[in-house]
Protein backbone atom coordinates (compact mmCIF):
# COMPACT_ATOMS: atom_id res chain seq x y z
CA UNK A 1 0.00 0.00 0.00
CA UNK A 2 2.71 2.39 0.45
CA UNK A 3 4.33 2.24 -2.63
CA UNK A 4 0.93 3.56 -4.07
CA UNK A 5 0.83 6.69 -1.82
CA UNK A 6 3.46 8.48 -4.12
CA UNK A 7 0.82 8.10 -7.15
CA UNK A 8 -2.28 8.86 -5.10
CA UNK A 9 -0.71 11.88 -3.79
CA UNK A 10 -0.05 12.89 -7.51
CA UNK A 11 -3.19 12.31 -8.62
CA UNK A 12 -4.59 14.25 -5.79
CA UNK A 13 -2.71 17.47 -6.25
CA UNK A 14 -3.55 17.24 -9.95
CA UNK A 15 -7.12 16.87 -9.62
CA UNK A 16 -6.45 20.47 -7.12
CA UNK A 17 -4.63 22.00 -9.99
CA UNK A 18 -7.63 21.24 -12.19
CA UNK A 19 -10.29 22.22 -9.63
CA UNK A 20 -12.44 25.50 -9.96
CA UNK A 21 -10.51 28.69 -8.43
CA UNK A 22 -11.96 31.60 -6.76
CA UNK A 23 -11.55 34.99 -8.00
CA UNK A 24 -12.53 38.04 -5.76
CA UNK A 25 -12.97 41.13 -7.10
CA UNK A 26 -12.91 44.26 -4.76
CA UNK A 27 -14.37 47.83 -5.95
CA UNK A 28 -13.70 51.36 -4.33
CA UNK A 29 -13.48 54.86 -5.93
CA UNK A 30 -12.24 58.39 -3.93
CA UNK A 31 -15.97 59.70 -4.11
CA UNK A 32 -16.37 63.32 -3.26
CA UNK A 33 -17.92 63.54 0.36
CA UNK A 34 -21.06 64.58 0.93
CA UNK A 35 -20.01 68.04 2.67
CA UNK A 36 -17.96 69.03 -0.42
CA UNK A 37 -14.87 69.00 1.49
CA UNK A 38 -12.60 66.62 -0.04
CA UNK A 39 -13.26 63.22 -0.98
CA UNK A 40 -12.61 59.51 0.40
CA UNK A 41 -12.90 56.16 -0.84
CA UNK A 42 -15.83 54.20 -0.87
CA UNK A 43 -16.89 50.59 -1.60
CA UNK A 44 -19.44 50.05 -4.70
CA UNK A 45 -21.84 47.90 -3.25
CA UNK A 46 -24.35 46.30 -5.99
CA UNK A 47 -22.17 46.74 -9.09
CA UNK A 48 -22.56 43.92 -11.49
CA UNK A 49 -18.93 41.83 -11.95
CA UNK A 50 -18.54 39.05 -15.26
CA UNK A 51 -15.30 36.75 -15.70
CA UNK A 52 -15.55 36.66 -19.87
CA UNK A 53 -13.20 34.15 -20.82
CA UNK A 54 -12.21 35.95 -24.04
CA UNK A 55 -11.76 39.60 -24.60
CA UNK A 56 -14.43 40.89 -25.27
CA UNK A 57 -12.85 44.77 -26.23
CA UNK A 58 -11.07 42.92 -29.49
CA UNK A 59 -13.95 41.00 -30.67
CA UNK A 60 -15.78 44.53 -30.54
CA UNK A 61 -12.87 45.65 -32.78
CA UNK A 62 -12.48 43.29 -34.96
CA UNK A 63 -16.49 43.42 -35.52
CA UNK A 64 -16.24 47.38 -36.08
CA UNK A 65 -13.33 46.46 -38.42
CA UNK A 66 -14.81 44.55 -40.62
CA UNK A 67 -17.98 46.85 -40.35
CA UNK A 68 -16.49 49.59 -42.82
CA UNK A 69 -17.99 52.41 -41.70
CA UNK A 70 -16.65 54.00 -38.88
CA UNK A 71 -18.30 54.90 -35.12
CA UNK A 72 -19.66 58.48 -35.58
CA UNK A 73 -17.63 60.36 -32.99
CA UNK A 74 -18.81 63.13 -30.51
CA UNK A 75 -17.81 66.44 -32.09
CA UNK A 76 -15.19 68.22 -30.38
CA UNK A 77 -17.41 71.30 -29.56
CA UNK A 78 -20.11 69.36 -27.73
CA UNK A 79 -17.33 67.58 -25.48
CA UNK A 80 -16.24 71.36 -24.56
CA UNK A 81 -19.62 72.54 -24.47
CA UNK A 82 -20.80 69.67 -21.59
CA UNK A 83 -17.34 70.42 -19.75
CA UNK A 84 -19.07 73.91 -19.58
CA UNK A 85 -22.09 72.43 -17.95
CA UNK A 86 -20.21 70.14 -15.66
CA UNK A 87 -18.09 73.21 -14.12
CA UNK A 88 -21.44 74.79 -13.73
CA UNK A 89 -23.34 72.03 -11.94
CA UNK A 90 -20.01 72.26 -9.62
CA UNK A 91 -20.54 76.02 -9.03
CA UNK A 92 -24.22 75.28 -8.21
CA UNK A 93 -23.38 71.95 -5.71
CA UNK A 94 -20.72 74.40 -4.37
CA UNK A 95 -23.48 76.90 -3.81
CA UNK A 96 -26.26 74.85 -2.46
CA UNK A 97 -23.91 73.42 -0.15
CA UNK A 98 -22.89 76.98 1.54
CA UNK A 99 -26.75 77.97 1.55
CA UNK A 100 -27.45 74.81 3.50
CA UNK A 101 -24.93 75.22 6.08
CA UNK A 102 -25.88 78.67 6.29
CA UNK A 103 -29.41 77.60 7.16
CA UNK A 104 -28.33 74.86 9.70
CA UNK A 105 -25.75 77.20 11.30
CA UNK A 106 -29.08 79.64 12.30
CA UNK A 107 -31.55 77.04 13.01
CA UNK A 108 -28.72 75.86 15.59
CA UNK A 109 -28.30 79.50 16.77
CA UNK A 110 -32.10 79.80 17.14
CA UNK A 111 -32.19 76.94 19.35
CA UNK A 112 -29.35 77.78 21.43
CA UNK A 113 -30.81 81.23 22.40
CA UNK A 114 -33.98 79.24 23.29
CA UNK A 115 -32.26 78.38 26.65
CA UNK A 116 -31.59 81.88 27.59
CA UNK A 117 -33.45 85.15 27.92
CA UNK A 118 -32.47 87.85 26.03
CA UNK A 119 -30.66 89.84 29.01
CA UNK A 120 -28.50 87.26 29.49
CA UNK A 121 -24.52 87.54 28.27
CA UNK A 122 -24.78 84.49 26.23
CA UNK A 123 -28.24 84.69 24.22
CA UNK A 124 -26.39 88.80 23.26
CA UNK A 125 -23.58 86.84 22.49
CA UNK A 126 -25.77 83.82 20.26
CA UNK A 127 -28.02 86.46 18.59
CA UNK A 128 -24.70 88.47 17.17
CA UNK A 129 -23.40 85.02 15.76
CA UNK A 130 -26.98 84.69 14.27
CA UNK A 131 -27.00 88.57 12.88
CA UNK A 132 -23.66 87.99 11.33
CA UNK A 133 -24.65 84.71 9.35
CA UNK A 134 -28.60 86.03 8.91
CA UNK A 135 -26.56 88.80 6.62
CA UNK A 136 -25.42 86.08 4.59
CA UNK A 137 -27.85 83.99 4.01
CA UNK A 138 -29.63 86.24 1.72
CA UNK A 139 -26.75 86.31 -0.85
CA UNK A 140 -26.14 82.67 -0.22
CA UNK A 141 -29.68 82.25 -1.44
CA UNK A 142 -29.67 84.26 -4.65
CA UNK A 143 -26.11 82.67 -5.94
CA UNK A 144 -28.30 79.65 -5.67
CA UNK A 145 -30.59 80.42 -8.24
CA UNK A 146 -28.30 81.98 -10.21
CA UNK A 147 -25.84 79.17 -10.39
CA UNK A 148 -28.98 76.90 -10.99
CA UNK A 149 -30.02 79.12 -13.97
CA UNK A 150 -26.23 78.93 -15.31
CA UNK A 151 -26.32 75.49 -14.69
CA UNK A 152 -29.70 74.94 -16.37
CA UNK A 153 -29.27 77.17 -19.64
CA UNK A 154 -25.97 75.48 -20.42
CA UNK A 155 -27.69 72.53 -19.75
CA UNK A 156 -30.69 72.57 -22.25
CA UNK A 157 -27.98 73.96 -24.94
CA UNK A 158 -26.63 70.76 -25.13
CA UNK A 159 -29.32 68.44 -24.16
CA UNK A 160 -30.39 67.87 -28.11
CA UNK A 161 -27.38 67.60 -29.43
CA UNK A 162 -25.77 64.69 -27.15
CA UNK A 163 -29.34 63.07 -28.11
CA UNK A 164 -28.72 63.31 -31.62
CA UNK A 165 -24.94 62.08 -31.38
CA UNK A 166 -26.04 59.32 -28.77
CA UNK A 167 -29.10 58.02 -31.45
CA UNK A 168 -26.05 58.01 -34.16
CA UNK A 169 -24.05 55.69 -32.51
CA UNK A 170 -26.89 53.45 -31.27
CA UNK A 171 -27.94 52.70 -34.43
CA UNK A 172 -24.27 52.30 -36.18
CA UNK A 173 -23.78 49.63 -33.65
CA UNK A 174 -27.04 47.79 -33.23
CA UNK A 175 -25.91 47.07 -37.47
CA UNK A 176 -22.16 46.73 -36.64
CA UNK A 177 -22.90 44.53 -33.88
CA UNK A 178 -25.97 42.86 -35.05
CA UNK A 179 -24.71 39.49 -34.36
CA UNK A 180 -22.81 40.10 -31.32
CA UNK A 181 -24.99 37.59 -29.60
CA UNK A 182 -23.36 34.64 -31.69
CA UNK A 183 -20.27 35.75 -31.65
CA UNK A 184 -19.62 35.73 -28.20
CA UNK A 185 -21.07 32.41 -28.22
CA UNK A 186 -18.90 31.15 -30.27
CA UNK A 187 -15.78 32.62 -28.55
CA UNK A 188 -16.66 30.90 -25.37
CA UNK A 189 -17.21 27.62 -26.51
CA UNK A 190 -13.70 28.05 -28.47
CA UNK A 191 -12.33 28.33 -24.69
CA UNK A 192 -14.31 25.48 -22.90
CA UNK A 193 -14.35 28.18 -20.05
CA UNK A 194 -17.34 29.15 -18.04
CA UNK A 195 -18.77 32.46 -18.51
CA UNK A 196 -19.89 33.69 -14.71
CA UNK A 197 -21.57 37.20 -13.05
CA UNK A 198 -21.43 38.30 -9.43
CA UNK A 199 -22.66 41.86 -8.07
CA UNK A 200 -20.64 43.49 -4.95
CA UNK A 201 -21.92 43.12 -1.97
CA UNK A 202 -22.06 46.21 0.45
CA UNK A 203 -18.50 45.98 1.32
CA UNK A 204 -18.15 46.42 -2.75
CA UNK A 205 -16.87 42.73 -3.12
CA UNK A 206 -17.89 40.04 -5.52
CA UNK A 207 -16.70 36.53 -4.51
CA UNK A 208 -19.40 33.90 -4.12
CA UNK A 209 -20.19 33.86 -7.91
CA UNK A 210 -16.54 33.88 -9.52
CA UNK A 211 -15.47 30.35 -9.44
CA UNK A 212 -14.15 29.21 -12.40
CA UNK A 213 -11.77 26.81 -13.79
CA UNK A 214 -8.09 27.33 -14.45
CA UNK A 215 -7.31 29.57 -17.20
CA UNK A 216 -7.14 33.34 -19.22
CA UNK A 217 -10.02 35.46 -18.27
CA UNK A 218 -10.99 39.12 -18.54
CA UNK A 219 -12.50 41.16 -15.28
CA UNK A 220 -15.41 42.87 -17.26
CA UNK A 221 -17.61 45.71 -15.08
CA UNK A 222 -18.97 49.45 -15.30
CA UNK A 223 -19.39 52.03 -13.73
CA UNK A 224 -21.85 55.79 -13.77
CA UNK A 225 -21.29 58.66 -13.02
CA UNK A 226 -23.23 61.93 -14.16
CA UNK A 227 -21.42 62.59 -17.32
CA UNK A 228 -18.81 59.63 -17.78
CA UNK A 229 -18.55 55.98 -16.69
CA UNK A 230 -15.44 53.83 -15.54
CA UNK A 231 -14.90 51.17 -17.66
CA UNK A 232 -12.92 47.52 -17.14
CA UNK A 233 -11.77 44.80 -19.06
CA UNK A 234 -8.98 43.61 -17.58
CA UNK A 235 -6.82 40.24 -18.03
CA UNK A 236 -6.17 37.66 -15.57
CA UNK A 237 -5.11 34.21 -15.18
CA UNK A 238 -6.60 31.70 -12.91
CA UNK A 239 -4.59 28.82 -11.73
CA UNK A 240 -6.03 26.24 -10.43
CA UNK A 241 -6.87 25.71 -6.68
CA UNK A 242 -5.27 29.51 -6.20
CA UNK A 243 -7.93 32.67 -5.02
CA UNK A 244 -7.11 35.19 -7.30
CA UNK A 245 -7.78 39.00 -5.99
CA UNK A 246 -8.67 41.89 -8.51
CA UNK A 247 -9.03 45.37 -6.97
CA UNK A 248 -11.22 47.59 -9.60
CA UNK A 249 -10.47 51.07 -9.12
CA UNK A 250 -9.76 54.56 -10.95
CA UNK A 251 -5.89 54.01 -11.48
CA UNK A 252 -7.35 50.78 -13.59
CA UNK A 253 -10.38 51.90 -15.24
CA UNK A 254 -11.40 53.92 -18.61
CA UNK A 255 -13.28 56.86 -18.10
CA UNK A 256 -15.45 57.11 -21.27
CA UNK A 257 -18.00 59.92 -21.88
CA UNK A 258 -21.63 59.32 -21.24
CA UNK A 259 -24.39 61.04 -23.67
Amino acid sequence: MRRNLPLALSLLLATAACGPAEVVVTMELDLPNLDGEGTSARALPDIEVQLIPFDRDAVFGEMATAFGTPEPEIPQELLERRSEVQAAQAKWDDANRRWATIRDTLQQLNNAMEGYSRGEAAYVALFREWQDWDSEYGAAETEVEQTFDDFDSLQQGTIRASDSVRILQEQWGDEAFADIGTVFATEQSMTGLDWVVDTTDASGVARGGLKVKPGAYWVYARYETAYTELYWNLPILVEGGEAVTVKLDRSNAEERVKL
